[in-house]
């Protein structure tokens, strides 16, 4: 056998060992990273007040994002997810003002305390959570290193925003969906249903305290869920006054420093509770009359730390009797 073909074998298995090794490597990572344009840290002059994107999920409003970009002030752009892909980076970069959009696919405990995964979100000049499951963000990120270093972001007034299941975790308290997603006529049924799961306190954002949010508000029918979740949370204890903010498809809600105002397509729904539940106990219809509603439909604002409408709000009251949804608007209508 000659020298030159033990020499090719030779070649041919330390190249299968590297490569064997790279590719372990690689498997070894607990997260996936994605990134276009320059992700090279960059400091920029901290923010002036703390902003909030609030998007109700369904097609994304390119304002918001663009908005968002603005606030704060150009540098690298971060999206978080448990799974999915890098879409949002070329659609996000391609808006312009910024050095880089970079995803994080964080699917575990483990992704979620990794030094690159922390290093990349301290230094974001934005951050955003997509759709996804809520469930996975409380069971993967809520009190763990990266769960810190998003509330070190908003401490320092980086912009944050989320949509669908990414705004689900942005109030004080949330819907964490740990089973089946619930429906409003099974939460308005029975209040204590498997599928109404709540959990609390992953951020502490200005203006979201005593707050739980819905997304797909319009429609997915969903505002006698939320009513049903803020009477479990004022029965069971957590606050004597729950605050539900729910946001149409396409919609999202724009909030700096607590004053907010709406774009695209839909409503946001502001309800705030009165008192306690007549009746909030398992297997049994809720009876929870006389929740404030205030719809920002038009271009008027909201100012979050007094839960207080101004110009194109409707103001009304809704009702739940035996499971049954009523509203003082004509007919009814609760939305």
């Amino acid at each position: 056998m000659n020298t030159s073909f033990l020499s090719r074998i030779f070649r041919a298995a330390l190249f299968t060992i590297v490569l064997g090794a790279s590719q372990a490597a690689l498997a070894a990572k607990p997260y996936q990273h994605f990134v276009v344009g320059d992700g090279s840290n960059v400091v920029l002059p901290k923010p002036a007040y703390p902003s909030l994107v609030l998007m109700g999920g369904g097609p994304d409003v390119d304002a918001a994002f663009q908005w968002m970009i603005q606030k704060s002030g150009g540098g690298n752009f971060v999206v978080i997810r448990a799974t999915g892909t890098d879409a949002y980076n070329p659609y996000i970069y391609a808006m312009g003002g910024v050095r880089s959009v970079e995803t994080l696919i964080i699917p575990s405990r483990a992704a979620a305390s990794d030094p690159f995964v922390l290093e990349r979100v301290r230094n974001a000049e934005a951050v955003f959570i997509a759709g996804g499951d809520q469930s996975d963000y409380m069971r993967y990120w809520k009190d763990t290193p990266l769960d810190d270093a998003l509330q070190e972001l908003a401490n320092r007034n980086v912009p944050l925003g989320g949509t669908s299941a990414g705004l689900a975790v942005l109030g004080q308290f949330i819907y964490t969906g740990e089973n089946q997603s619930v429906t409003s006529p099974e939460a308005l049924a029975n209040p204590y249903n498997k599928n109404v799961t709540l959990g609390r306190d992953f951020l502490t954002l200005p203006g979201m305290g005593r707050v739980i949010t819905d997304s797909h508000l319009d429609t997915r029918d969903r505002i006698g869920r939320l009513v049903a979740f803020m009477g479990r949370i004022v029965k069971d204890g957590w606050t004597g006054t729950a605050r539900g903010l729910g946001v149409d498809v396409e919609t999202a809600l724009l909030v700096e420093n607590g004053q907010a105002r709406r774009i695209g397509l839909g409503s946001v729904y502001f309800l705030q509770t009165v008192g306690l539940p007549q009746v909030c106990a398992p297997k049994t219809p809720l009876t929870y009359r006389n929740l404030g509603v205030q719809r920002l439909s038009g271009a008027g604002s909201f100012d979050l730390n007094n839960w207080a409408g101004y110009g194109s709000t409707t103001n009304y009251s809704i009702s739940a009797v035996q499971g049954v949804l009523s509203s003082t608007q004509p007919g009814g209508s609760v939305y």
